[in-house]
């Protein structure tokens, strides 16, 4: 078997790096639609979900961060490019999204989306004994189950 430097398998780390640069160009669009939120949000609960919406993407620009990190300790490369990033995402598109229930709505879906994709790398770092991968997407996970309750009270 060859492994990489970190002692991992070099194939199913190969894996990891792909599914990750899925999860890099979700992420992406998951924050492009959070600026989008930020900033055309109207309505009475503008004051509310505007500075939300910045907790939101400023938390989502860390963990893209993160992400490409950790592709690059994999001896990967992160993907980089809008059109590698609308190519893999699975996370819909909010465009022109100015009522408050719809931009909560994205939100919840996207991280649903998110959720799938973590929940898939989270097996598969498991599988190759990759904890560094695997005790990231746990906490993105439990994070994102979290806000996605939260959300789902605010739409209740």
């Amino acid at each position: 078997m060859n492994t990489t430097i970190l002692g991992l398998d070099q194939n199913k780390s190969e894996n990891l790096v792909i599914s990750l640069n899925s999860l890099l160009s979700n992420f992406q669009v998951y924050y492009q639609n959070l600026r989008g939120l930020h900033w055309n949000i109207k309505g009475k609960s503008f004051f509310e979900l505007h500075v939300k919406f910045e907790e939101f993407y400023t938390d989502s620009q860390i963990k893209i961060d993160m992400i490409a990190e950790r592709i690059l300790t994999l001896e990967g490369t992160p993907l980089h490019t809008f059109a590698e990033y609308s190519e893999l995402s699975k996370v819909a598109v909010g465009k022109n999204i100015s009522n408050d229930i719809e931009g909560v709505k994205l939100v919840v879906n996207s991280l649903s989306e998110l959720l799938k994709i973590e929940r898939i790398i989270l097996n598969e770092s498991d599988d190759a004994n990759d904890e560094g991968t695997n005790s990231m997407m746990s906490d993105f996970i439990a994070e994102q189950e979290k806000t996605i309750w939260m959300l789902n009270s605010w739409l209740n």
